[in-house]
């Protein structure tokens, strides 16, 4: 009788060699990319550093910073993530820093009166004199969006719309103006202190948990620790907590609008479920006219354009789109991760409706009727440059 053996099959033995563990890397919020140009602003109230991205014969965007934060700090890894990168060609973004806040500043003589966030507005106007912009639409965070909206309040013709991160329309309260008063202090006589830094992320990131964004949050701790202006961040600080109450008032009565103080255009507010500030959002909300204004939270972060920059990006481009600028979507499209198209300007006559993202957990104030069908007709956009650009 034949014996039967099974076949044995055969695996080299594979030895492991040479294994390393590595360190994910961190995020970097230094300087990583060069301008289309750079220009220092004299005005009045001090210089003004403006940094341009972008080709000046195109739209304009201007965009304006937190506290701590600078041009690329506050918005570099936002503008170069691929779908920003995209939209952002159909528009020439000018980057305004406040002074003394942009990389490498010196710092200012003692007892330097710095501007008022009244007088941080008017500077606005300044670059906007200068490079002879005819409109543009403002994205600002924290400090940044609350001096875009005072701009946008005096000077109404100037401005498209609002994208406004993180912002509040009221003084400051008991408990922000003592932690940041001894925050300023701290940096003024010591520099910056592990209480001050600490401070400052809680002021971007909320509560920092140990799972939360150890790269990101990582990221900034070095930032703060090595490349901030102590000295300038405590006197824009101390401007920033002796801010005056925007003075709006929601006002439903026809009759009555025209004599309030409100805004013209469009406003959308948004807000991270976990930033420190998403209460100051919603109190501002409540104080603005739900005609033209609107109000979003996104989940699981607080520094929104950092920890969510698909969903911003998405939620920019709808807004752009309600403000009537034409996306052409043959001409960009967006990756795959986002599931959504973006593209250069158009003039083209056009009504679009402004929908929302499902990706987004959404509480807004919109008109009852009209949730879905938010329509504005296109601006014909002018040429905003003078080759003999005025100086302010």
């Amino acid at each position: 009788m034949a014996s039967f053996q099974m076949p044995i099959d055969t695996m080299d033995d594979i030895e492991l060699k040479n294994i390393e563990l590595q360190i994910p890397l961190m995020r970097n919020v230094s300087r990583s990319q060069n301008y289309s140009q750079e220009d220092r602003i004299e005005t009045e109230f001090g210089t003004m550093l403006v940094a341009v991205q972008g080709e000046r014969n195109k739209q304009a965007m201007i965009t304006y910073h937190d506290l701590g934060l600078n041009h690329v700090s506050n918005f570099q890894a936002f503008f170069n993530y691929l779908d920003m990168r995209l939209l952002s060609q159909s528009f020439c973004i000018y980057h305004l820093n406040a002074p003394g806040q942009e990389e490498g500043a010196l710092s200012f003589q003692e007892g330097h009166v710095y501007p008022t966030m009244d007088q941080l507005a008017e500077m606005i106007l300044c670059a906007v004199k200068f490079y002879n912009l005819k409109h543009f639409v403002g994205l600002g965070v924290g400090a940044g969006a609350n001096i875009l909206a005072r701009f946008a309040l005096k000077y109404p013709d100037f401005v498209d719309g609002l994208f406004l991160v993180n912002c509040t329309s009221t003084v400051s309260s008991w408990t922000e103006w003592g932690y940041q008063k001894i925050n300023a202090m701290y940096l003024r006589s010591s520099g910056m202190t592990n209480s001050a830094l600490e401070y400052m992320l809680w002021h971007h990131f909320g509560k920092v948990t140990e799972d939360r964004n150890h790269d990101l949050i990582q990221a900034y701790r070095q930032y703060y620790s090595k490349a901030v202006n102590p000295y300038n961040l405590s006197l824009f600080i101390d401007s920033y907590i002796r801010r005056s109450d925007l003075q709006i008032q929601r006002e439903l009565d026809t009759a009555k609008k025209k004599s309030e103080r409100r805004f013209k255009c469009q406003v959308l507010l948004l807000a991270g479920d976990l930033s420190p500030h998403l209460d100051d959002t919603i109190d501002m909300n409540a104080r603005l006219d739900p005609s033209n204004s609107s109000w979003m939270k996104l989940s699981d972060c607080a520094m929104v354009l950092e920890e969510q920059p698909g969903k911003v990006s998405e939620i920019l481009r709808l807004f752009l789109q309600g403000l009537g600028f034409a996306l052409n979507q043959s001409e960009l499209r967006l990756s795959s991760s986002s599931s959504c198209e973006a593209s250069t300007l158009s003039v083209r006559k056009l009504s679009l409706p402004l929908q929302r993202s499902v990706d987004v957990e959404t509480s807004c104030k919109r008109r009852t009727d009209m949730d879905s069908d938010f329509h504005h007709e296109v601006h014909i956009v002018e040429n905003p440059i003078d080759q003999h650009a005025a100086t302010c």
